[in-house]
């Protein structure tokens, strides 16, 4: 199975994400137009996170995937997802469609024209061992930019307010890994939990990632 890590943000670093609709807009986007079908995401009807995380209105959806997302993180101007493609073109048909349908309700939503991302995704490979270890701490670390901006440099001294936090942070597939259940019909998290070990094993590792995290582990993947 190929690991891609794929990144988007705004032109010229914009906010893509302006209130929590926009957020749960586009966590539905990954959910709906990860279908090898056509499909309208228009006929969306939830009016809070619980209706696309763990209830069975989603589950029920017969969907063929176009790619599995393993984890994913949304940040006010950019996003992270680790995917692996379902079909030969998975990933650049499933890209289309989220990009462009979530840019078409931006643009109508706030009343603007023009490109809403920095041109196409960024998309790599996870091709060592090394860098598949350390790329979905780093993507679901990301909202530690707004909070403790010092992990990058491995400089977290009180890993509890941090594994608060990230508990908290609502736009990311953490808490689908460490116990909770959060957007869990978006993802496909069997892979990466059977790599962990369980969900004990993933908190206690991300704790141990958290207190000497080394971003030089991940900078030819992280995309940054």
């Amino acid at each position: 199975m190929d690991f891609w890590h794929l990144l988007n943000r705004g032109v010229d670093k914009r906010k893509i994400f302006m209130d929590n609709q926009d957020y749960l807009r586009f966590v539905h986007d990954l959910f709906q137009f990860n279908n090898q079908k056509n499909t309208n995401s228009n006929n969306y009807h939830y009016k809070k996170a619980i209706d696309i995380g763990c209830t069975d209105i989603y589950r029920k959806v017969e969907r063929r995937l176009l790619v599995k997302i393993h984890c994913f993180c949304l940040m006010p101007n950019h996003y992270h997802l680790l995917v692996s493609p379902v079909v030969d073109d998975g990933i650049p048909r499933f890209m289309k469609k989220l990009n462009m349908g979530y840019a078409k309700y931006f643009n109508e939503k706030y009343d603007r024209t023009g490109a809403l991302f920095q041109g196409k995704y960024r998309s790599v490979l996870i091709k060592a061992d090394a860098h598949f270890l350390y790329i979905p701490y780093y993507i679901h670390f990301n909202p530690l930019d707004l909070y403790m901006p010092e992990w990058r440099e491995g400089k977290v001294k009180n890993t509890n307010k941090a594994l608060a936090y990230l508990e908290k942070y609502k736009w990311s597939s953490h808490v689908d890994y460490s116990g909770g259940c959060n957007f869990r019909s978006v993802i496909q998290h069997e892979s990466l939990l059977d790599f962990f070990g369980s969900e004990e094993e993933y908190l206690n590792e991300t704790g141990k990632q958290l207190k000497n995290f080394d971003e030089s582990q991940v900078n030819s993947v992280a995309l940054e």
